[in-house]
């Protein structure tokens, strides 16, 4: 039992790797590929020694057949990993902690020219430490727990046929089909969190088929596992719906199948959801948390009605004064629009200009080899990285080493250190409102309706393509218009 904690760690890091490398997790063959990523990552011949002792008693839980090119461990007991021994002791110390199994292949860092490698690649799969309270579940293997949930699935979907574990055609690797989806996401220029969210759904699809033949999937397979997460996972209408176009992208795009009719799937009626809005008091009391630059970045998703990405993706030839215009290029859709700057914001930007303009005078006398430019502008403009227009209005602090040139680069504030200023500032307001970035947007709009602007006008400025998005926002405020029926000569 005392080694419960570990060997619960180990097969949460080998799920994990499973699911990202398009492994089948219950069978024996997929433990090789997994020792060389331990050794890849410095793991000492105890702690691999330690995995394949827990992995070997999953395999022993879910019975899975014998692997046929597993090799032997070395000489005394010590796996490969062995060698790995003489690495330094850092490296080994900080492994188990931070063991980072993702492919940067199928990141979205490799989907956007403008990402720096490393920048959003995914977090660094650290296991949990187990607590007294989670004890039941360190005793049940993923295995065991999908069992039991198959038992709990109610009979029209437990009862349709589904591909076990170790069946004819299950246990196939879709490397293939990873590399499929990312292709055809690239050459409709779609978002990298588009690439990011049918990679996450597509996964989950091999995974509730154990890894079945791609070609053999089918449309029963797919009814099966959208009825899965509508019944069993209780998922949301959006999220079902977001499933549902990513399989219909995957079979038309990469499968190159024909979807078909859907009959007899079981989906979750879609709500009406009312946004959430602060009111201008609780606006001005979370900005008044803020430090800078995080109180200029909050400040400007109020005042324009900016999303987050289009706010840090700004660069100073965005930015107009004497116009007093400022444009949003590449936004939600591929679509450019402007909007009025705030007047109060004036002096606040024009001294931030003056600190990007003095942060890219050292970058040059430093040598550095510019910022990140969007597409293949950099090879069209070389010298533009270094030009001053191209910066970032809201530059990161430090530069980014680019690992395949070797070059430092400056990356722009990142998203999340925003989202996490935020949540701070929200809780230290205490508002009794569940806030986010995209709430100050939400705000903006609502305050202008209930500043009596026209609905077309707001829906310009948010960078809606229809208006019926914008309409959403009239649940948010009071309405003031008059409800009587009245002849307009008699007004």
């Amino acid at each position: 039992m005392a080694q419960q904690p570990h060997y619960s760690k180990w097969l949460r890091y080998y799920w994990d790797f499973c699911q990202k490398y398009a492994h089948a997790p219950t069978a024996r063959q997929s433990f090789p590929a997994f020792r060389e990523k331990l050794c890849s990552k410095q793991q000492s011949a105890a702690q691999c020694q330690q995995a394949e002792a827990a992995l070997s008693l999953y395999y022993e839980m879910v019975g899975a057949a014998p692997a046929r090119d597993r090799q032997p461990p070395a000489e005394g007991g010590a796996p490969p990993c062995a060698a790995a021994k003489g690495a330094p002791q850092e490296a080994r110390a900080s492994s188990p902690a931070g063991l980072t199994l993702t492919d940067p292949a199928l990141t979205s860092s490799s989907t956007s020219p403008q990402l720096p490698p490393g920048k959003k690649t995914a977090p660094s799969a650290r296991a949990p430490q187990p607590s007294p309270a989670s004890s039941r579940h360190d005793r049940e293997t993923p295995g065991m727990r999908a069992a039991q949930r198959q038992r709990s699935v109610p009979a029209r979907v437990a009862d349709r046929p589904r591909a076990a574990a170790g069946a004819p055609g299950t246990g196939v690797s879709w490397v293939a089909v990873y590399e499929r989806l990312k292709t055809a996401i690239l050459v409709r220029h779609y978002s990298p969190k588009t690439f990011q969210a049918y990679r996450t759904w597509t996964r989950k699809l091999q995974t509730f088929t154990h890894s079945k033949d791609p070609q053999l999937v089918s449309m029963a397979d797919v009814r099966d596992f959208l009825s899965f997460l509508a019944v069993e996972r209780h998922m949301a209408a959006s999220s079902q719906n977001q499933a549902f176009n990513a399989l219909l992208f995957l079979f038309r795009h990469v499968l190159k199948k024909e979807f078909g009719q859907l009959e007899g799937v079981v989906r979750a009626k879609r709500r009406r959801y009312i946004l959430v809005v602060l009111s201008r008091e609780e606006v001005d009391r979370v900005l008044g948390q803020l430090e800078y630059p995080y109180d200029m970045v909050a400040t400007l998703l109020y005042g324009c009605g900016l999303r987050l990405c289009e706010c840090l993706q700004l660069r100073v030839q965005d930015v107009n004064l004497a116009m007093g215009v400022m444009t949003v290029h590449d936004g939600k859709g591929q679509k450019d629009r402007t909007v009025p700057l705030p007047q109060v914001m004036i002096p606040e930007l024009t001294a931030q200009l003056e600190r990007v303009q003095q942060v890219h005078q050292d970058d040059v006398a430093r040598g550095f080899a510019g910022t990140f430019l969007p597409g293949a502008l950099a090879d069209k403009y070389p010298r533009a990285a270094t030009e001053f227009g191209w910066q970032w209005l809201f530059p990161a602090k430090a530069l980014t080493l680019v690992a395949a040139t070797q070059e430092y680069r400056r990356y722009h504030v990142h998203e999340t250190q925003v989202q996490k200023a935020l949540k701070q500032a929200v809780g230290r307001s205490q508002l009794p409102k569940r806030a986010s970035a995209h709430t100050l947007r939400h705000s903006f709009a609502s305050h202008l309706l209930q500043a009596n602007y026209d609905i077309r006008t707001i829906q310009e400025l948010l960078g809606h393509s229809d208006v019926k998005t914008t309409m959403m926002y009239t649940h948010t405020v009071r309405s003031v218009t008059l409800k009587e029926a009245k002849s307009p000569l008699d007004l």
